[in-house]
């Protein structure tokens, strides 16, 4: 890989990176506009509302920058790029189609990425230490709970993949699957995809950034573009989630066609599973607290360690 090879692949990235998390953003607004019969979404701009991203961000940028009187200015200014920035790195590893099309391929893919995306929780324990708000510290308290309770399942669904594959390399992933894949791993991509959401806190799964019970957890005192580039990392952990499920459970570039339109099925199946993501946030209620633990502790756990059974030996008959 030459200079300009890799120019052009971190270029590439960085546009995906800021882009793809606005589309599913404003995709957001006209999907939770129609279901919910929301009217505002809808205006602003003329057809259909498109310049309702716009004026959000418009709107961002105009709010005063304020700094609470007792923080610790430094970390509380770092915390938006702490909880943004991984998911750009972790967009590097995900393969989008055969042949090397991918930022960067990583031998120890699965590993990767898994590492880098727990590296978020930081900036909401930041935001939350930094605030010099009680409640802010407790939300950022929550949120490192959450996290931490839902990365067990995530690996473990992962770990079943990777068996199934032989292989931690997420391209390699891709390589070996056939489509008896989906109904054999249905388990472990379900188990996945859900505690992706946990860790994104997207609903139903929201309670530690609740706007209506603790206004936003750790992030109640920020403004403007600081608490704008949180909602940034939301959109973009969407994304991350969407992809890597695409990648490790639904065959990634594989499709009924050629595989030169490959990169066309991973995007395909990244935006059916955002749009997942977004339906469920229009269509459930938040789950509580306890409900939330537990549903990690003695509903997704044991799935995943049964997927993984499951896996282990199917392997063992085949070989």
């Amino acid at each position: 890989m030459n200079l300009l090879d890799t120019l052009l692949r971190c270029v590439a990235i960085l546009v995906v990176f800021l882009v793809l998390p606005l589309v599913i953003g404003q995709t957001e607004h006209k999907v939770m506009a129609h279901m919910q019969g929301r009217l505002g979404p809808m205006y602003a701009g003329g057809f259909h509302g498109w310049a309702q991203l716009v004026a959000d961000g418009v709107k961002f940028a105009q709010k005063e920058d304020v700094v609470p009187v007792g923080a610790d200015r430094r970390v509380f200014q770092l915390a938006p790029a702490v909880a943004l920035l991984p998911y750009l790195v972790v967009l590097l590893a995900i393969p989008v189609g055969p042949n090397g099309f991918v930022g960067q391929a990583v031998d120890a893919g699965i590993f990767f990425v898994l590492a880098v995306m727990g590296i978020g929780v930081l900036g909401s324990l930041m935001a939350g230490w930094a605030s010099a708000n009680k409640f802010s510290l407790l939300g950022g308290l929550r949120t490192a709970a959450q996290l931490m309770s839902y990365e067990l399942p995530m690996l473990l669904a992962a770990a079943s993949v990777a068996m199934a594959a032989g292989t931690v390399s997420l391209p390699g992933i891709v390589d070996a699957f056939h489509w008896w894949w989906i109904p054999w791993q249905a388990i472990g991509a379900f188990v996945f995809f859900t505690a992706g959401l946990a860790e994104l806190q997207r609903p139903p799964f929201d309670m530690p950034v609740a706007d209506s019970e603790i206004i936003f957890g750790a992030y109640t005192e920020y403004t403007g573009l600081r608490f704008a580039l949180f909602l940034l990392s939301e959109y973009a952990g969407i994304v991350v989630v969407s992809g890597l499920t695409t990648v490790l459970f639904l065959g990634g570039w594989h499709g009924p066609f050629s595989d030169s339109l490959g990169w066309l099925w991973t995007l395909l199946k990244t935006f059916a599973l955002a749009f997942v993501v977004i339906w469920l946030r229009v269509t459930y209620p938040r789950l509580r607290e306890d409900q939330l633990m537990r549903f990690a502790w003695t509903v997704l756990i044991p799935l995943a360690l049964a997927q993984l059974a499951l896996t282990g030996i199917i392997k063992v008959a085949i070989s």
